[in-house]
């Protein structure tokens, strides 16, 4: 049995949906840097390109837009040394069909780019968000605009910050001051660990390890 297909396995024989991270990172290697920690822990992994701007030199390779792959229930993706990458620019993350197309992998993360006004979440599984936190006020001001949005959301999630430590102790600060005890609590800053993706990795495959065990 192939890695991916025991993934696939074990997910459903537990009744867990897919774990989907979504990525606001300014640079995309970000994102295949998260993968990478993740693999190097032994989860099976799709990193999904929303934004055309990691995998679009092999698009050539897909005759086939997304929206055609998820209907035929099979993805055209690309294999990488931390498991494989799907190019879907536009990617709706409300589409019918996608968790059946991601169920042999453990984490699903999407590279969503910077911030922008428009943001969804997967529904009927876990949720991520990881941040990445610029220096300046401009910067912390659309984190925390951000996490006040997703603070609406009643689905259950985690929230990872990395990046400008300063800042990222401010947009936490700011939090705790203006938004609600429940949600700020599902709020973390890995600013200050050496290495900011193997820190995430590890506390994701913890809250993944956790969660399947409350359900066996």
């Amino acid at each position: 049995m192939s890695v991916d297909q025991a993934a696939g396995l074990r997910r459903r024989t537990t009744s867990q949906q897919v774990r989907c991270i979504h990525c606001f990172f300014d640079a995309p290697t970000a994102s295949a840097r998260l993968a990478q920690a993740l693999h190097e822990l032994g989860q099976v992994c799709l990193l999904v390109d929303q934004h055309g701007r990691l995998f679009s030199a092999s698009a050539t390779r897909s005759l086939f837009d997304w929206e055609h792959q998820l209907t035929h229930k099979q993805l055209n993706t690309f294999p990488q040394i931390y498991g494989d990458g799907w190019l879907a620019p536009g990617l709706r993350l409300d589409t019918t069909g996608l968790h059946v197309a991601w169920q042999a992998y453990d984490f699903v993360i999407l590279d969503a780019g910077p911030i922008t006004n428009t943001f969804m979440l997967v529904q009927d599984t876990h949720n991520s968000v990881i941040v990445e936190v610029q220096p300046g006020i401009d910067s912390a001001q659309r984190v925390f605009r951000l996490l006040k949005t997703l603070s609406q959301e009643e689905r259950p999630m985690s929230i990872g910050l990395l990046g400008d430590t300063t800042n990222c102790d401010q947009v936490l600060a700011a939090c705790r001051h203006f938004i609600e005890q429940n949600f700020t609590q599902t709020v973390y800053s890995v600013a200050l660990e050496t290495d900011a993706f193997a820190a995430l990795a590890v506390r994701m495959v913890h809250e993944e390890t956790h969660r399947m065990t409350r359900c066996t």
